[in-house]
């Protein structure tokens, strides 16, 4: 007698149009086909989202290819019947009614078919001569008939997936390349219009990029981010062109020494601007300098001007909420390691021309990224009167950090100076509240 394979499951699961459609591909296979069952588990791993399995679903069904002796999956002989207990063995322990669940899963996409007993029991009937002449569990003839398919979307996942990380590095590529023309063109005052045509000031370029910094998603797909990287590629040609034509036109009006007397001045100011004269710029408002030796506010070799009395000053200051001004006990002078510095506040260093080895890389940085956010210098010379220099510098790079958050960069610095001057403000608290949110979003992320 020939024997009949069962096509509805036991018990009160349901038949579906899908479940027919499955066993139909199944049943529609060449016999003479064969594929690697491994080679097809890793195309189905790859297309899992396509496909609508998860990888715990993926685990089971790893477990059912190993039950199958043969590497090649090919013939008639597909249906492998091991009970729920072996099964959940080989997928790691997993529950029953867990394997129950990812089972259903598998069948549900087609991957495998389910070929149940009359009593629901999986198991083999063999012949004679030892030969399996009749099984009932899961059919593993759809991956046979489906293994194109399966391979077709794999490789439409792995192509998304180049492409995506492509349009990625060009994003970076760009933001690494306009935060660093953009330092140059500020310090090296290029002009940023040319008869009457460009952008009104850098202010403004920064501003733009920016904004397209702040509309990249945290899990942004390949059409979103295109647009993104588009503009940015624009913007960096428009900000290397407005370089390039002020290296031409340097070249052109300038002779050789010339331009060389040029260098050498440039490089001598910048020198003297970043050499730490705290006790000239504060006139005679100044405490007595406290040797550095002795001093725990010296950092890097730059000493911070503070009272002597406000370092032993036990007096607690006052909490200002969930902003930037933190709360605690420690003094705007006190010593910050530039390691935690950058920690907490890792944009700055995009606007370095050759990084931020010191303490005065970290200041000639921050005086670039404060002429970008627009302080003005009334604002910025206050601040480093009442906080210091190395205190304003950070509190610069914490501002840019939370740019997006900050509508008036020079009226938050103006405000966080008021509360300087009546001890309500702390760098110590700000520094530890933008380390805390820097891992919160990795956490999330």
């Amino acid at each position: 007698m020939q024997p009949h394979l069962s096509t509805t499951p036991f018990g009160r699961r349901t038949l579906t149009l899908a479940h027919v459609a499955s066993q139909t591909a199944a049943n529609s296979r060449s016999p003479d086909k064969a594929v690697h069952k491994w080679n097809v588990f890793r195309a189905i791993c790859t297309a899992k989202a396509r496909i609508g399995v998860s990888e715990r679903a993926l685990a089971v069904l790893d477990a059912l290819l190993s039950f199958h002796p043969e590497t090649a999956l090919t013939g008639e002989n597909l249906i492998v019947f091991p009970s729920n207990a072996q099964l959940a063995l080989r997928a790691h322990g997993m529950a029953p009614a867990t394997l129950r669940r990812h089972l259903a899963a598998l069948v549900d996409a087609g991957v495998i078919v389910r070929r149940d007993s009359p009593n629901g029991k999986r198991y083999a009937r063999k012949g004679r001569g030892g030969d399996i002449e009749l099984a009932f569990g899961f059919d593993l003839g759809p991956i046979v008939a489906r293994a194109e398919e399966f391979e077709a979307w794999a490789e439409e996942v792995r192509a998304e997936e180049r492409a995506l990380k492509l349009v990625r590095e060009r994003i970076t590529i760009c933001r690494r390349d306009l935060a660093k023309m953009i330092a140059t063109g500020l310090e090296e005052g290029v002009a940023t219009q040319h008869r009457g045509q460009g952008p009104a000031s850098w202010a403004e370029i920064h501003a733009h990029f920016r904004r397209l910094v702040g509309q990249i998603p945290r899990n942004a797909t390949r059409a979103e981010l295109e647009p993104i990287a588009e503009e940015m590629s624009l913007l960096a040609e428009e900000v290397l062109n407005l370089l390039e034509m002020h290296n031409n036109n340097t070249n052109m009006s300038a002779n050789e020494s010339h331009f060389e007397r040029h260098k050498q001045s440039s490089n001598t100011e910048s020198l003297t601007d970043l050499e730490p004269r705290f006790q000239e710029s504060r006139g005679g408002n100044s405490e007595p300098q406290v040797p550095t030796q002795a001093n725990p506010t010296s950092i890097g070799g730059l000493e911070l001007a503070v009272s002597p009395e406000r370092l032993t000053d036990p007096r607690p200051v006052r909490s200002l909420g969930g902003d930037l001004a933190g709360a605690g006990r420690s003094s705007l002078g006190q010593a910050y390691p530039l390691g935690m510095v950058l920690d907490a506040c890792p944009d700055i260093v995009d606007y370095a021309r050759n990084g931020v080895a010191n303490w005065r890389d970290f200041l000639a940085t921050a005086s670039v990224v404060r002429s970008m956010l627009g302080v003005s210098p009334s604002a910025w010379d206050a601040a480093q009167a009442v906080l210091g220099e190395i205190p304003a510098a950070i509190v610069v790079a914490a501002i840019l950090q939370r740019g997006a958050e900050i509508n008036s960069a020079g009226g938050y610095l103006r405000s966080l100076t008021a509360r300087a001057k009546t001890q309500e403000f702390s760098i110590g608290p700000m520094l530890m509240a933008l380390i805390g949110s820097r891992k919160r979003e990795k956490k999330r992320a």
